[in-house]
C-alpha cells in the first residue's frame, strides 16, 4: 500500500461521501476524507492526519468540479462547523441523505428488499431555524465579535447573518452588540472565565412570529439588564427577553436560572393545530416547516381510528404526544427530563388535550415497570429516542408489549437499523420508511419507519419434533419457576436469554399445561416470533432438569 505523510499533496477524485458529509477519494486503495467536496470532484489535497489505512486532507484547489458542485450562499461555509454540504446542490443532498438512510437499513440493519418512500425535502431550504445560539467574545483588538465556532474548535467566526437562521437575528445581534458596548459590559473570555456576555439565544414562533431573546451571562444578573428593551423594543414581534445565569466553566450553554427582563417568559408557536409554549430551555424542533411533515407522516403511519392507546416515548415537551392525542383514545409520554414534562403538561393544558398523560423517567425503566405492575398495554409505540438509540431493556418490552404497529422518528439512521433489525427478530417487518430533510446543508437526516406486527402464515413456523415416547409427563409439585428455568438456560448455554414466550411455547409442545391463554395470540391474525430450535433445546434440557419431563 502507498505511503502517505503529513503534508503531502494528492490529486484525487472524489467518488463517495461519508455519513458526516466528508467527500471520499482513494489512493491505490488508501482511503481520504477531504471536507468541502462532492461526489464528482477532481481536487487537489493536502494530508493533515496520516492513519495506517485512512487520513484526513484538506482541500487545496478544486481541479474539475463536479456538476453537483454549487456556490454556497454563505461566505464563510467552508470555516463554520454548522453547514457541512452547503456546496452540494439541494437536489444532490436530497440524494445523498435518502442514499445514506437507504444504505444503513440494508447493511446494518438486513433489509435487503427494503424500498423507501420518496424523501421530504423542503421547498425553500434557507431560513429555516426557528432557534440560534451565538457566542460572544473578542477580537484580536479586543472588538465583541459574535457568530459561531469554527468547525471542531472554540475560536468565533464573526458572523450576524447565517443564512439557515431568521432574518431577524442580524438587527438583534447588532442592537445586543451596541447596548454591550454603550453600557461597557464585557464579552466573556473562556480561557480565562472571565467578561459577562457568554452566549445570545433567538428563538422566533413562524407561526405567530412572536420572538424571544435570551443572554446568558457569566454573573449573578446582567448589568444595567433593565435597558435591554430600548434596544430591542422596535423589532417586529419582540415577546420575550430575558437573561440566563450560567457562571460554571463548562460548554453547557444554560444555566439554571432565568430571569425575565420583559415581556412573557415564554412565546408561543404551532405545529399543525396544537399550540406550544416556549420558554429559553425547552426542547422544541428547530425547524417547524419540516418538522410539521414529520408529525404528519408519523401520524399516518400510527393509521389511529380514536380506539388506540398510544404510547409516546422520548416524548420532549409533549410535541408528537399531542399531535397524536387529536386522533387516539389515549397517549402516555415519557422524558427522563421534568421541566420538560411540565412543559408537556401545559401544552396538555392550553390545547385542552385531556387524554395525554406524562411521566418522568427513562423510558427503559418506565415502561418495563408499568407493564410489569399495571399490564400496560399498547396499540401502537411511537419512539423518538437521542442518537444513541433505543435501550436493550426498553425494545424487549415493547415486543412485549406487543403493540400491532411500532412509529420510529430517528435522528440517526445507523442506531435506527440497529434497533429495526432487533425488532423485525421479535415478530414485526418494516411496511414503509420515509426520510425527512430536516437539517438543509448539514450532513443529519431524519427517518420515520412503519413496523407493524408479522401475521401468521403456516411456513412462519419452525417445526421442531419432540418424541414423546422418550419424555414422562410428571407431576407439576416440582414445576420450575420462569426466572428458574431462564437462569438455567443462561448458566449452561453460555448466557443464552430465552423469553417467557419461549417457555411456554416448549412446554405446550411438551404437553404441560400453562395458564390459560398465556402468551397466545390476541387474535388469528396475529404472529408471534417462534422458539429457534437451539433454544428449544435448551429450555427442554431445563425441563428435564427440574424434572417436569423425563426419559424413561
Amino acid at each position: 500500500m502507498i505511503s502517505v505523510n503529513k503534508n503531502d499533496m494528492y490529486v484525487v477524485d472524489i467518488t463517495d461521501m461519508s455519513t458526516d458529509g466528508e467527500g471520499i477519494g482513494k489512493i491505490d486503495g488508501y482511503t481520504l476524507f477531504v471536507k468541502d467536496t462532492v461526489i464528482g470532484d477532481k481536487v487537489e489535497v493536502k494530508i493533515m492526519k496520516a492513519k495506517k489505512n485512512y487520513a484526513f486532507a484538506r482541500l487545496m484547489s478544486i481541479i474539475e468540479p463536479s456538476p453537483d458542485r454549487v456556490e454556497p450562499r454563505c461566505e464563510f461555509a467552508r470555516r463554520c462547523g454548522g453547514c457541512q454540504i452547503q456546496h452540494m446542490s439541494y437536489k444532490k443532498q436530497l440524494e445523498f441523505k435518502n442514499n445514506l438512510v437507504l444504505n444503513n437499513l440494508k447493511r446494518i440493519g438486513g433489509l435487503s428488499d427494503i424500498t423507501l418512500e420518496p424523501v421530504i425535502g423542503m421547498e425553500n431550504p434557507y431560513n429555516y431555524r426557528n432557534k440560534a445560539q451565538y457566542p460572544v467574545g473578542s477580537d484580536a483588538n479586543g472588538n465583541i465579535i459574535m457568530g459561531f465556532y469554527a468547525g471542531r474548535t472554540h475560536s468565533i467566526i464573526e458572523n450576524y447573518n447565517c443564512h439557515l437562521g431568521v432574518k431577524e437575528n442580524e438587527k438583534i445581534l447588532l442592537r445586543i452588540k451596541r447596548y454591550m458596548e454603550d453600557n461597557h459590559i464585557a464579552p466573556y473570555n473562556e480561557e480565562k472565565h472571565t467578561g459577562i456576555v457568554r452566549h445570545i439565544l433567538i428563538r422566533k414562533g413562524f407561526t405567530t412570529g412572536e420572538l424571544m431573546v435570551c443572554v446568558v451571562v457569566n454573573s449573578k444578573k446582567l448589568p444595567h439588564a433593565d435597558r435591554l428593551y430600548d434596544y430591542l423594543k422596535d423589532i417586529d414581534g419582540m415577546t420575550s427577553i430575558s437573561y440566563n445565569v450560567n457562571c460554571n466553566k463548562t460548554n453547557v450553554i444554560l444555566g439554571d436560572k432565568t430571569v425575565t427582563v420583559w415581556g412573557s417568559d415564554y412565546i408561543t408557536d404551532y405545529i399543525g393545530d396544537v399550540k406550544y409554549q416556549i420558554s429559553p430551555k425547552s426542547f422544541y424542533q428547530v425547524n417547524p416547516v419540516q418538522t410539521k411533515k414529520l408529525y404528519e407522516k408519523a401520524l399516518e403511519y400510527a393509521s389511529l381510528t380514536g380506539n388506540e392507546t398510544v404510547f409516546d416515548l422520548y416524548c420532549g415537551i409533549g410535541t408528537i404526544s399531542l399531535f397524536l392525542a387529536q386522533k387516539a383514545k389515549k397517549v402516555y409520554g415519557v422524558e427522563i427530563v421534568p421541566e420538560a414534562i411540565a412543559d408537556a403538561n401545559n401544552n396538555a393544558k392550553i390545547n385542552n388535550i385531556d387524554n395525554a398523560e406524562f411521566y418522568v423517567g427513562k423510558a427503559e425503566e418506565v415502561i418495563p415497570k408499568m407493564y410489569k405492575e399495571q399490564g400496560v398495554k399498547a396499540d401502537v409505540i411511537v419512539v423518538d429516542p437521542p442518537r444513541k438509540g433505543c435501550d436493550e431493556v426498553l425494545l424487549d418490552t415493547m415486543v412485549k408489549m406487543l403493540p400491532k404497529r411500532i412509529v420510529y422518528v430517528s435522528c440517526d439512521s445507523a442506531t435506527l437499523a440497529r434497533d429495526v433489525k432487533i425488532l423485525c427478530g421479535n415478530g414485526y417487518e418494516v411496511e414503509r420508511a420515509v426520510a425527512v430533510d430536516q437539517f438543509p446543508h448539514t450532513g443529519h437526516v431524519e427517518t420515520v419507519v412503519l413496523l407493524s406486527q408479522l401475521k401468521q402464515k403456516a411456513d412462519d413456523y419452525i417445526n421442531v419434533t419432540i418424541e414423546l415416547d422418550d419424555v414422562d409427563i410428571i407431576s407439576a409439585e416440582t414445576k420450575a419457576t420462569y426466572d428458574e428455568i431462564k437462569k438455567y438456560v443462561a448458566e449452561h448455554n453460555a448466557g443464552m436469554k430465552v423469553s417467557n414466550l419461549y417457555i411456554s411455547q416448549v412446554k405446550r409442545k411438551c404437553g404441560i399445561e400453562v395458564g390459560k391463554n398465556y402468551n397466545l395470540p390476541k387474535n388469528e391474525d396475529s404472529r408471534q416470533p417462534q422458539c429457534p430450535e437451539d433454544k428449544e433445546s435448551a429450555i427442554v434440557e431445563a425441563l428435564k432438569h427440574f424434572k417436569m419431563i423425563q426419559q424413561k
